[in-house]
């Protein structure tokens, strides 16, 4: 049974979890996690004679895209870009499961979502600058199907 805390999570202390790309198992390391939405599009109703409100009408959820940041490997190609680069660059489109869980200090999960049918749809690297000494980050994008929150 989950203990109630009064305090409210923090959000450094995280882990993504990929089910499903071959030969991949520490390269889940990232600094940031964005793209947790999810949102309930509606569509505006007009009602004949009746000019007080719209009705709004729920349609559908609308999920925005994941995105996942971390500094740039030195060495080799990870399976995961290997991957990415597999989709965007030839197409080869292998969706698997991604799993977002947030941790407690205890690295205990608090929170979890479950991403299904994920590829990449866009890798991006920090531009390089010759002027300054900092990390060179890789940023993924990932489109996915649908989410849903994983129940702890």
């Amino acid at each position: 049974m989950a203990v109630f805390s009064p305090y409210p999570a923090v959000g450094f202390h995280f882990s993504v979890n990929f089910l499903g790309i071959p030969g991949f198992v520490l390269d889940t390391k990232f600094m940031e996690v964005t793209g947790l939405t999810t949102e309930l599009e509606f569509e505006n109703l007009v009602e004949a004679g009746n000019n007080r409100f719209t009705h709004r009408l729920p349609t559908r959820t609308k999920f925005g895209n994941l995105i996942l940041k971390r500094g740039t490997p030195t060495t080799g190609l990870s399976p995961l870009v290997a991957w990415a680069n597999a989709s965007i660059y030839f197409m080869e489109i292998l969706p698997i499961e991604i799993q977002v869980i947030l941790l407690n200090e205890n690295h205990i999960p608090l929170k979890a979502w479950n991403f299904s049918k994920a590829y990449p749809v866009k890798i991006d690297y920090a531009g390089l600058n010759a002027k300054e000494s900092q990390i060179v980050i890789e940023t993924l994008e990932l489109a996915y199907q649908f989410s849903t929150p994983m129940t702890l």
